[in-house]
């Protein structure tokens, strides 16, 4: 892995504890049109049912824009029992003063993620911030255009995820996807998709970033 210069966030499982339940009725409700979703229990995994609702709108190709705004609704919901993982700020600190650029790429509107930012009092650590509403997109267009507008090579750049569809996603735009390790057996499961690396807490994460440069800075001194 080469020197880490710039790190992706999406809130949703990394930064955040959200609950699932809004984004299975967002699904249930505007995107599955067998209704399967109806017939299900929400996933314990905020994360999963988050995946699976981009899935289902990256189907769907557009959203009628009579639901728009009961969908952001939704979000909001979901932003206001959100809760900050305790590691979150101490670990973003630390990294913003080790010079890494940090940005919020997400598939959230970019309602739900501006009233996420001010509450859990994360405005001050991103120098970028995207949207579905600002990127235009979901999934990976929020990811392109953070790289291209911060001026970052996906191989210098990092994004954490915990589920396969996030991994899928970090792989196919080329940056280094770092899997958090929240449940050991669905790690132990995940692993088999490839992560660059893993963590098990945000702590952990700036003597990662350390660490893949002191790997970089030996290498390129016993080449010399």
């Amino acid at each position: 892995m080469q020197i880490i210069e710039g790190i992706l966030f999406e809130p949703v499982g990394c930064l955040v504890e959200f609950p699932s339940e809004p984004f299975h009725e967002i699904a249930a409700r505007f995107f599955d049109p067998r209704k399967t979703s109806q017939r299900k229990k929400p996933s314990r995994s905020a994360s999963r049912s988050y995946w699976h609702l981009l899935n289902l709108m990256e189907a769907a190709g557009t959203v009628d824009e009579s639901a728009r705004p009961k969908i952001e609704a939704l979000e909001l919901e979901g932003v206001e029992r959100a809760t900050p993982y305790e590691d979150v700020l101490p670990a973003l600190s630390e990294l913003k003063a080790m010079g890494v650029k940090l940005l919020m790429a997400s598939s959230l509107s970019g309602a739900a993620l501006t009233r996420l930012l001010e509450k859990a009092l994360l405005c001050d650590y991103f120098s970028a911030v995207w949207s579905r509403d600002t990127a235009g997109g979901i999934k990976t267009a929020p990811f392109a255009r953070a790289l291209t507008e911060a001026s970052l090579e996906p191989a210098h750049t990092m994004f954490l995820t915990d589920t396969a569809e996030g991994l899928k996603v970090a792989q196919g735009v080329g940056v280094n996807s770092i899997l958090m390790m929240n449940d050991p057996d669905e790690a132990k499961r995940l692993s088999m998709h490839n992560p660059a690396g893993g963590i098990v807490s945000l702590h952990e994460l700036p003597d990662f970033v350390r660490f893949v440069t002191a790997q970089n800075t030996g290498q390129n001194q016993s080449l010399r």
